[in-house]
């Protein structure tokens, strides 16, 4: 909780942990209110005198955070996923590296059957989640080659392969210690 003490002639002053709010109410609510110095001059005296005093008050508000937010989200490789099934890439693995690696959450692996549909499919990728997401890639490498092209998007990086560089490169075998999520084969 916050406490916030308000000036209704200035600015709003924050008061950060530690203040007890009913405390702090009662102290602002007897000494807050002050009364301006009274003027010297007999006129604006006389004119001081039928005027009422002008005070200044301060007013104590507590501000509660905001609940927390309970909406269940799909994580973003779902989204890679059908973007990579659209384009017909096949042999899609997911692999959860939060408990291997300290650089990315998530390994997508995917194979097309040439360099154009390797190619196609990563455009798909970002495509798709650019529009859906609103996420871009970092980096994209071995785009040119279309062998192996990779896609880095922080939390987790976009992997399409040939099937020979797949095969010869063989990330599954060299994070084997990852947990591999299961992704079915239809793309709803």
């Amino acid at each position: 909780m916050f406490l916030l003490l308000v000036c209704l002639n200035c600015s709003t002053i924050p008061l950060i942990g530690g203040f007890d709010p009913i405390a702090v109410k009662k102290a602002v609510t007897k000494k807050a209110v002050k009364k301006i110095a009274a003027p010297t001059d007999p006129a604006k005296k006389a004119a001081a005198k039928k005027a009422p005093a002008v005070r200044v008050a301060k007013k104590a508000i507590t501000v509660e955070p905001e609940p927390p937010d309970t909406t269940e989200y799909e994580p973003a490789w779902v989204e890679v996923v059908k973007a990579i099934q659209d384009k017909k890439g096949t042999n899609i693995r997911v692999l959860d590296l939060r408990d291997v690696t300290s650089y990315t959450d998530y390994f997508i692996i995917a194979q097309g059957t040439n360099y154009r549909q390797n190619m196609a499919i990563v455009d798909g990728v970002e495509g798709h989640l650019k529009k859906e997401v609103g996420d871009r890639p970092s980096s994209i490498e071995g785009y040119t080659s279309g062998d192996w092209i990779l896609m880095d998007y922080g939390d987790y990086i976009v992997h399409v392969f040939s099937v020979e560089k797949r095969a010869y490169y063989d990330l599954e075998r060299l994070y084997r210690n990852a947990k591999v999520i299961e992704i079915p084969d239809d793309p709803s």
